[in-house]
């Protein structure tokens, strides 16, 4: 029966159940968003990372001949860097017997950065040419 002067509207149990529906959707919206905030400063600190290893690879023993060995040091109070350096020898190159030729080294990388129980690191290589007797030896 309806009644011509009564106005319809929700029932407050219809509003609680709405009330609740959407703060359950704006609860997940927000664990979302925060994902993504930590996604996103993750690759900010891979990206500064890539960029320090860059740097630090570019200028390598661009002063200084290319010597085989470990080394290591700091970018900054948040990244540290331990580079190894080797000879690399393709099985399928012979090197002239008279030991005149250039050799090739391989720069091996880690970037590492955060606290040690939550330690990141990121690992680059290259290989550079070095002149021919760089390392010292005949």
């Amino acid at each position: 029966m309806s009644y011509p002067g009564r106005q319809r509207g929700f029932s407050l149990l219809e509003i609680i159940a709405a009330i609740a529906i959407l703060a359950i959707a704006f609860a997940a919206l927000m664990q979302v968003a925060g994902s993504s905030m930590s996604l996103t400063a993750r690759a900010n600190e891979r990206t500064q990372a890539a960029l320090r290893a860059r740097t630090l690879l570019d200028g390598a023993f661009v002063m200084e001949p290319l010597r085989e060995g470990d080394s290591e040091g700091r970018f900054d109070d948040t990244y540290r860097w331990h580079m190894n350096v080797t000879r690399y020898v393709t099985p399928d190159v012979k090197p002239p017997a008279d030991g005149t030729a250039s050799r090739v080294y391989r720069l091996d990388l880690d970037v590492s950065w955060g606290v040690a129980d939550n330690e990141r690191h990121a690992r680059f290589s290259t290989l550079r040419m070095g002149g021919a007797n760089t390392d010292g030896s005949p």
